[in-house]
């Protein structure tokens, strides 16, 4: 009995995908819970996996755009599994072999050759019979945009166009944090089973600024103001296959260690591949560290529709004046991009201060 393989619903608002790759070839036998291939949306990527067990036949290649219900393969539950890929190899081989093999010919008879007339020189090569140049191959390459980099794409520019972005910017000296990581690290990382990075500081700087400043904890939704009283922060992540937004829910009542943890499962979802839909909505703020890539400034895009976004950047040594005196210092710059219709620029500005007050003071953050 055949048994259809189809999209699968992956979303309310999603209709459509690409199927990105196969993980079974044709002729393969799988087994219930065998991943079949991964399903490229403008939203996530879903793997998909065999709901029966048997023998499978192909219907769609990859790089194909899909419908939501459409069928792709089919699993033969009766079948046997194509013969074994050594066994086609082998036989592949022999015939190799046999056509490699030379046939022995009895030469031909030689016309004889007259001693009075000389030998007739070969006649060159006419042009049109010389080899013709090779043509420059690989110059460029043409592949349609993902669903999810279309969709990128679309809101950048949405953003762009549909809010006043204005950016600010201020300096935060990572002294103090560093010391502390240093200090704490070996007890935090076996008391929690993970590593005390530098973004829980910044989760939490950002909460305590957003209850300080709860103008940026709001959004434009036609004609009114919608003011949020909670804090799911959206942490930016860079996978291959282009920018997500993970979002961290209620962040005022984790620990250092609770967000720390959700920190690690997004990255570990992310590098899988596994990341929901459900773990890209209803985020009221976002944070993008391209520090990490090596960037020292920036003016991040605006996330719509939230109000407001923090851009960390890299961690450098520069001299800086403190009490009077040169000295170096860890520093890195802060940027904070925000929709002007919501946020006036004293409160942006204020914003940008309490975080870099909360770094340069985290044993605060560290004790709640």
């Amino acid at each position: 009995m055949s048994v259809p393989v189809i999209i699968p619903t992956v979303g309310e608002s999603i209709t459509s995908g690409v199927l990105s790759s196969w993980h079974k070839q044709e002729g393969d036998r799988v087994a219930v819970g065998d991943l079949l291939f991964v399903l490229d949306t403008d939203k996530v990527s879903s793997e998909v996996t065999a709901l029966e067990a048997g023998v499978l036949s192909i219907k769609v290649a990859e790089g194909t755009e899909v419908q939501i219900g459409e069928t792709v393969a089919e699993i033969d539950t009766e079948a046997a599994a194509a013969p074994a890929k050594e066994e086609g190899k082998m036989k592949n081989e022999e015939v190799a072999e046999e056509k490699a093999e030379p046939k022995v010919e009895d030469p031909a008879p030689k016309p004889p050759t007259s001693m009075a007339a000389p030998a007739t020189p070969p006649s060159p090569t006419p042009n049109s019979q010389l080899p013709a140049p090779t043509r420059p191959e690989g110059r460029v390459t043409r592949r349609k945009l993902s669903p999810l980099r279309r969709k990128i794409a679309l809101q950048l520019v949405s953003a762009q166009q549909n809010a006043a972005i204005l950016t600010t910017f201020n300096e935060v000296d990572m002294s103090a944090v560093m010391s502390l990581r240093k200090e704490v690290q070996e007890g935090f990382q076996a008391k929690y089973g993970v590593k005390l990075g530098f973004m829980s500081f910044f989760i939490k700087a950002v909460v305590a600024a957003l209850k300080a400043i709860p103008q940026i904890n709001a959004q434009l939704e036609g004609d009114e103001l919608i003011e949020n009283h909670y804090y799911d922060i959206g942490v930016a992540v860079g996978t291959e296959k282009g920018l997500m937004v993970p979002v961290l829910r209620d962040c005022e009542k984790l620990t250092l260690a609770g967000l720390e943890k959700e920190l690690a499962g997004f990255a570990l979802k992310a590098r899988e591949g596994k990341i929901a839909l459900s773990d890209l909505q209803g985020g009221v703020f976002t944070i993008s560290n391209g520090g990490v890539y090596g960037s020292l400034l920036s003016t991040p895009i605006l996330n719509p529709p939230q109000s407001g976004i923090l851009g960390m950047h890299k961690i450098q040594e520069r001299p800086v004046a403190i009490e009077g005196k040169v000295v170096i210092r860890p520093m890195m710059y802060l940027a904070l991009s925000y929709d002007h219709r919501v946020v006036d620029g004293k409160e942006a500005v204020t914003f940008l201060i309490k975080v870099k007050e909360a770094l340069e003071n985290p044993v605060r953050l560290f004790l709640d």
